[in-house]
């Protein structure tokens, strides 16, 4: 039987091999959501749209969803003074609407009060009971709720002035607790998991994989999978057995299957997840639990997990003791929804906590988007420069000539050349803070250039007026804003899509292969060409060329400064940062 389910595995897994199946962790509701859920949600969304963008005929598939099970969803719904079922409704859809917001492209959003999910999870657990692989006993140890996990006595600090244990981890209080529970063997799939884990790219960035080998080093008990249904009510009931309730961890994680339509074999066309987006915080569970439960059901455990690390805020741990929670709605009133999602991708390394800073995200929108990137724009539609509103076709005596005697022109060139090699190898890493690196340095470039060509002097009317030279100097500098815009489809897609309409980039064009489109691959010798890009056509009239504007904090509306290039700025704060990215870069270059 065993060895029949492999063959079908391996026969379904080389026959739906375009498939690319990506999950978010499903949020716990026991809160509202923050920038931490966002920052997951968008990289996820960031990775697909890239995936979609690289290899379109690729069926790609994105779910995310909520947790809704469990006793700190009791809690909090006592707190709130509302029925759980309701509570949980009401926090579900805030996260569906900041998703939304977002522009999260999830395919699903799952629940796990969902029907579908309970007949999913219902179907696992005899699966696993069928095969042997869960036992009654009697358990006791530390329980910390708000955590939902059981601890050893190694992974405990003791206040002695109290007397109360708290988790090393989180911090979170501990209560002993002793009941009859169902255990997973969890012990007999030590060697599996340790051997799943070394398998190349599996874990990523690589430090998480020497987390995980570190924990698996030691000998790994076996973990209780239920909880007394008179302690745990607000569960899903252990089929045969309404005195447990299934461990909520057990639960949330059947999500990824039960969202693929599970157990009906269909979910086999997407099966396994090529990757699975997750918190350092709970790589535990996705890392040791997740793939012994996976093994013991007979299923393929995931190709990839890619984790991240978490936000500060203003250099301090986010707290609601605080009062230092970032909420997303809020964040994007001051900064648009497209620059959160940019700051939060091109400051967010995984490896490393990044820090949210109101300062610091001004400053970088302001530098990036609004100057390098919009006034870029601004500046080749200007009527005053192109009155017939056009994006032109190069002149090939003056684009010879440009190459040849303007150094600015020759390091655009250069940039644009090496712009579709350096992102496409960034971004199959999730690397998304480079991909905005490399994009901007080539928007640098093209100011540059813009300005050491000095179009303003080329206008007819003026002497020394070259209309044929002026229009290659547009055409160049829209070339490069086109690709730009094209590589960063996949982390500000709105704004990426507005710049595209504005450049009347036709919907066909708009894909990786058309990065090779360009001044700089042209033949300069040849008058004309066959490409499409190289001869002129109209802007889009309805489009503004006003794609980000500058924000101003409130007490500084009264007195407007002139914008000051930022740009040696931005790369100075950067630098340790992405010193340890290169280097982090070597051990995580290959993705599976």
């Amino acid at each position: 039987m065993l060895i029949r389910r492999i063959k079908l595995l391996k026969c379904l897994g080389a026959r739906y091999s375009s498939s690319h199946y990506v999950t978010t962790p499903i949020f716990y509701v026991n809160a509202a959501p923050h920038i931490g859920h966002l920052y997951s949600a968008v990289i996820a969304d960031a990775h697909c749209r890239y995936q979609k963008l690289r290899h379109p005929a690729s069926d790609v598939r994105l779910c995310t969803g909520t947790d809704e099970h469990g006793t700190k969803i009791q809690q909090a719904a006592a707190i709130h003074n509302v029925p759980v079922d309701q509570y949980c409704q009401e926090i579900s859809s805030r996260y569906r609407e900041v998703f939304q917001a977002a522009h999260i492209q999830n395919d699903d959003f799952i629940r796990t009060t969902e029907e579908r999910h309970k007949q999913a999870v219902a179907q696992f657990w005899r699966t696993l009971h069928g095969r042997g692989h869960i036992y009654s006993a009697a358990y006791s140890g530390w329980y910390c709720v708000s955590d939902e996990v059981f601890l050893t006595d190694s992974q405990l600090r003791l206040d002695e002035a109290s007397g109360t244990r708290y988790s090393l981890e989180s911090g979170h209080p501990v209560e002993w607790t002793e009941e009859t529970n169902y255990m997973f063997r969890l012990s007999q799939f030590q060697d599996d998991v340790r051997h799943w884990v070394k398998q190349e790219a599996r874990i990523r960035p690589a430090k998480f994989e020497k987390i995980l080998l570190d924990t698996l080093s030691e000998p790994l008990p076996d973990v209780s999978v239920s909880r007394p249904s008179n302690r745990v009510h607000w569960a899903i009931p252990v089929p045969g057995d309404d005195t447990q309730t299934v461990y909520v961890w057990l639960d949330a994680l059947v999500n990824y299957l039960s969202s693929l339509g599970y157990p009906n074999e269909k979910f086999l066309e997407h099966w396994p997840p090529a990757q699975q987006v997750i918190g350092k915080d709970i790589l535990k569970f996705h890392g040791i639990y997740w793939p012994a439960f996976l093994l013991a059901a007979g299923l393929q455990p995931p190709q990839q997990l890619y984790v991240h690390s978490h936000w500060t805020v203003d250099g301090q741990k986010m707290s609601k003791s605080k009062h230092n929670v970032v909420d997303p709605v809020q964040a994007a009133q001051q900064y648009t929804m497209e620059g959160l999602r940019y700051f939060l991708l091109c400051e967010g390394v995984a490896h490393s906590d990044g820090n949210y800073s109101q300062v610091k995200a001004q400053r970088i929108l302001n530098s990036e988007l609004a100057d390098t990137l919009g006034n870029l724009l601004s500046r080749a539609c200007a009527k005053s420069l192109n009155p017939c509103q056009v994006y032109p076709q190069p002149h090939a005596e003056h684009l010879a000539d440009l190459l040849q005697s303007v150094d600015a022109a020759k390091r655009l060139r250069d940039s644009l050349l090496q712009l579709s090699e350096r992102c496409e190898a960034h971004y199959e890493c999730n690397h998304f803070h480079l991909v905005a690196d490399t994009t901007m340095a080539a928007l640098h470039a093209a100011n540059n250039f813009f300005e050491s060509a000095k179009p303003w002097e080329l206008k007819g009317g003026k002497e020394g007026a070259n209309e044929p030279r002026l229009a290659t100097i547009i055409a160049m500098t829209m070339d490069a804003l086109r690709l730009c815009g094209i590589v960063l489809q996949p982390i500000i897609p709105q704004l990426a899509t507005r710049l595209l309409d504005k450049l009347s980039v036709p919907a066909s064009q708009r894909g990786w292969d058309c990065l090779n489109e360009n001044f700089a691959r042209r033949d300069s010798s040849s008058s004309s060409s066959s490409n499409s890009n190289s001869r002129s056509h109209q802007l889009d009239g309805q489009s503004s060329a006003m794609l980000f504007q500058r924000i101003v904090d409130e007490k500084d509306k009264t007195v407007e400064q002139k914008p000051q290039p930022q740009q040696a700025k931005r790369s100075k704060s950067k630098k340790e940062r992405l010193k340890t990215a290169t280097n982090a870069t070597t051990a995580t270059t290959t993705t599976s």
